[in-house]
């Protein structure tokens, strides 16, 4: 058995979203042993850093949030693949040359997770490629950028998403896992009423 982290370590510096300064993990010692018998911390940080799941509350008004995640959805089977190839988005023609399936959780592996680009011009899935993955009746999807899509104003990948109920896992590292499929472990920490939650996120290869 073969175990592969494909979380964002979190730290001051890490990737954030369009590099904003607001939205930079602040990680402040509280108590250490100059000050006290216990060493710690206190951690302040956007609830869409770094690897993290997406909830329909985050784009749709009264969606389901965090707390009522299945974690069947995210301990299950899933399919990695590979689209180095895609320039500048992945879209329904990209994804109709793969297998996918009915109840798969498929992770999206791009140029993202070789290249310092996750603060700029980030590979992402489009619009038409939502809708295919939601017309193949996906359960999940995970991609290694920092947000599912960009530049398009009316959010329309993750309205698709959300609204189908699929399940979004953003900033992944899988540079080094191959087109295969493994079993997922991303289970979220479990706050109340939250629309995401950061996640330490592991494929097994068995």
């Amino acid at each position: 058995m073969k175990i592969f982290d494909i979380s964002m370590k979190v730290s001051h510096d890490m990737p954030v979203y369009k590099g904003k300064a607001s939205k930079r993990p602040v990680l402040k010692i509280e108590s250490d042993f100059s000050t006290g018998a216990a060493y710690e911390t206190r951690l302040e940080m956007n609830m869409h850093t770094g690897t993290h799941i997406d909830m329909p509350l985050h784009f749709l008004k009264n969606g389901r949030t965090i707390d009522t995640l299945e974690l069947d959805k995210v301990v299950t089977r899933c399919k990695v693949f590979d689209f180095k190839e895609a320039e500048d988005r992945i879209t329904q023609e990209h994804l109709q040359e793969k297998d996918i399936e009915d109840g798969d959780f498929i992770l999206l592996k791009t140029r993202n997770s070789y290249l310092d680009i996750l603060e700029k011009e980030f590979i992402y899935l489009d619009k038409t490629g939502a809708d295919y993955l939601k017309g193949k009746g996906i359960i999940g999807v995970g991609i290694d950028s920092l947000g599912i899509e960009r530049s398009q104003p009316e959010h329309e990948t993750h309205k698709i998403l959300l609204g189908a109920g699929i399940i979004i896992l953003e900033g992944l590292r899988l540079k080094d896992v191959d087109e295969g499929e493994y079993i997922l472990y991303a289970a979220p920490i479990n706050v109340a009423g939250a629309e995401a939650a950061p996640v330490r996120a592991v494929l097994i290869d068995n």
